[in-house]
């Protein structure tokens, strides 16, 4: 499908998006683009650090177009996701996005050797909190007019491959989140739900899976905000219930 790859400076106004693991890579990159586009974005990290001074870096330019929110996903429960949902339920009349970015890469190990504690922090993380944080949130995208449930896939979590352990496992696994809510919202609300795979993207954790491999040979995580804008376009509404490919998305 083609898309406009040169979208309206405004064409994210007046909608509210959250965006975890908005401190670095990917997550940061579309937490600027989306400010830039006219969202006021929610950022949501674990280092108060990072988010400050990216708070910093938009409000200089764009003053008013993000609030922070700290929260380490590793150790974040159900109480912290309704606290949440509640300050955002007192700022904001509904949310138009939600893009569960945030994601750990853990041991690349045979599962006969998979350290344990890895397994539980990383399905913590990338599972157990999108859960927890999507089910706190689905209140305030329903009452949006056009809102957005957005998942981050990997081809890892499409196709088994060995020595990927609980990563790709996580992956699958939020695949199957993406397509039943998918399934339980489509008819009864406004929400699209969908995933995407960004692909090889130049991110500290596409270093510690690719060590060898020269940063420079992967695309940057600015490149993405085209096709994640896509989806928050008229068109993407056709997406609804699928698994993407951020790069055919580009095309």
């Amino acid at each position: 499908m083609t898309f406009d790859l040169n979208p309206a400076n405004d064409c994210l106004a007046g909608k509210t998006i959250l965006i975890t693991g908005a401190s670095d890579g990917i997550g940061r990159a579309l937490t600027k683009g989306f400010c830039e586009h006219g969202a006021h974005v929610i950022a949501l990290g674990r280092s108060q650090e990072k988010l400050e001074a990216l708070f910093d870096e938009i409000e200089a330019c764009r003053p008013e177009a993000i609030t922070i929110h700290p929260l380490d996903l590793a150790t974040a429960q159900t109480e912290d996701y309704k606290l949440l949902a509640n300050a955002l339920d007192e700022q904001f009349s509904s949310l138009d996005g939600l893009i569960h970015n945030a994601a750990l890469l853990g041991a690349r190990s045979p599962i006969e050797f998979y350290p344990d504690g890895d397994w539980t922090t990383l399905m913590q993380v990338n599972v157990t909190a999108a859960f927890g944080l999507t089910k706190a949130l689905l209140p305030a995208l329903a009452r949006s007019e056009d809102s957005r449930l957005i998942f981050t896939s990997s081809s890892v979590g499409r196709k088994g491959r060995a020595f990927w352990g609980a990563y790709g496992i996580s992956k699958f696994a939020v695949e199957g989140l993406m397509q039943t809510i998918a399934e339980e919202v489509g008819n009864i609300s406004n929400i699209k739900v969908m995933s995407i795979n960004p692909g090889g993207t130049r991110t500290a954790m596409r270093r510690d899976a690719y060590p060898a491999e020269d940063p420079q040979t992967q695309p940057t995580a600015e490149s993405l905000l085209p096709a994640y804008l896509a989806l928050f376009s008229a068109e993407g509404q056709k997406f609804h219930g699928q698994a993407l490919d951020a790069r055919n998305l580009e095309a």
